[in-house]
């Protein structure tokens, strides 16, 4: 499957389960990281854990087996790591704090891409 696809399946499974405000950003030629971060908002940290939870089942559907899930301790933050697109699910105060979509969705140097 391809990452794009891929990327419209997330994209589709953190609507469906009623995410909030679920944006794209392409690290193409930003990091190597991933191709793709996908942040997403939930309501409460049940909803949070229950976002991350869901996107491992539905993605192991699909094939991808090797998704891992981070921040299980915390009550304001998930991430899921599916190697190609990393997925962060923020509680809202705590998205806003860490504004990770201005960080990485600003253009970078030449010189300075793929750090």
């Amino acid at each position: 499957m391809k990452i794009i696809e891929i990327k419209k399946n997330i994209e589709n499974i953190l609507d469906k389960n009623k995410a909030k405000n679920i944006i794209s950003i392409n690290l193409k030629n930003k990091s190597f990281i991933a191709d793709y971060m996908i942040i997403a908002s939930g309501t409460s940290s049940r909803h949070l854990q229950a976002l991350s939870e869901i996107l491992v089942v539905e993605l192991k559907k699909i094939g991808l087996d090797n998704c891992r899930i981070e921040g299980r301790e915390s009550n304001d933050w998930k991430l899921v790591d599916t190697n190609d697109i990393i997925v962060h699910i923020f509680h809202p105060e705590k998205r806003e704090f860490y504004d990770l979509e201005k960080m990485w969705s600003e253009e970078i140097p030449k010189e300075k891409a793929m750090i």
